[in-house]
């Protein structure tokens, strides 16, 4: 039986390296974003025009029920929660619509498509989620307020999801990479930002699918954050805050 897996935000860097690594493992895949365009383009390339299109916009109420639909009406063996996106600045002075629709995209949608996909997947008694998280969770960020807790919202909630789901045959995978080499900081307007070396996607996406492989409930990628994780869960969060506004060169 041929497994089917859909994929959010999957024209971007990790998306795109989702879709290769999964169409190689023989899923079906339906491939999700905003531009159709892009999405044509991307099945084209990738599957040779097999893959499932669905064109939504998760950082709208209308977006994210197209994809309720999508997931109600084509149950999937795997979702992949991977749409999200970052803001850049004070958070007094940002544009508060931008920062809603942030929250949006990385909460509301990733929570109602987690919602959808676990009612199928018990009722059939298997099936997996795979959550992208940050290390960017692991302490608050300032200037990036909004992007950090909505990603420590993630991480937290998948652990907690998981450990429900697990009874029922459904594994759920939060997962926290560091910088990756996408259009992530350009998307923020953070390209001042000093991140060192970037991750290769497809590198993260085999280590994500791997994990998956094993069951964990967790990774952190590249395993080098995993001191930076060890270490914001020492520190008051009041401080490790004031740190990373030092370190990042914004104080």
């Amino acid at each position: 039986m041929t497994r089917t897996a859909l994929v959010t935000g999957a024209t971007g860097g990790i998306g795109r390296a989702f879709t290769r690594a999964l169409h190689e493992r023989g899923y079906a895949l339906i491939l999700t974003g905003r531009s159709t365009e892009k999405l044509t383009a991307l099945s084209q390339d990738v599957t040779g025009g097999a893959a499932q299109i669905v064109a939504a916009d998760l950082g709208t109420q209308d977006g994210i029920d197209t994809l309720v639909d999508v997931l109600e009406c084509n149950p999937v063996q795997l979702l992949v929660n991977n749409a999200g996106f970052g803001t850049h600045g004070e958070f007094a002075a940002s544009d508060l619509g931008r920062e809603l629709e942030e929250l949006t995209v990385n909460v509301r949608a990733l929570m109602t498509l987690t919602h959808t996909a676990l009612r199928t997947m018990t009722a059939a008694g298997g099936g997996a989620i795979i959550n992208i998280a940050s290390v960017a969770s692991f302490q608050p960020l300032p200037s990036m307020a909004t992007y950090s807790a909505s990603k420590a919202f993630v991480d937290r909630f998948s652990l907690a999801v998981g450990v429900e789901a697990r009874k029922h045959g459904v594994h759920v995978l939060s997962v926290n990479p560091g910088p990756v080499d996408t259009d992530f900081f350009k998307v923020a307007n953070a390209s001042a930002i000093e991140v060192g070396r970037s991750a290769n996607p497809d590198e993260l996406v085999a280590a994500t699918l791997a994990a998956l492989d094993r069951k964990r409930a967790r990774i952190v990628f590249p395993r080098g954050y995993h001191a930076l994780d060890r270490l914001a869960g020492l520190l008051p969060p009041s401080l490790t805050a004031r740190v990373a506004n030092v370190v990042s060169g914004r104080s």
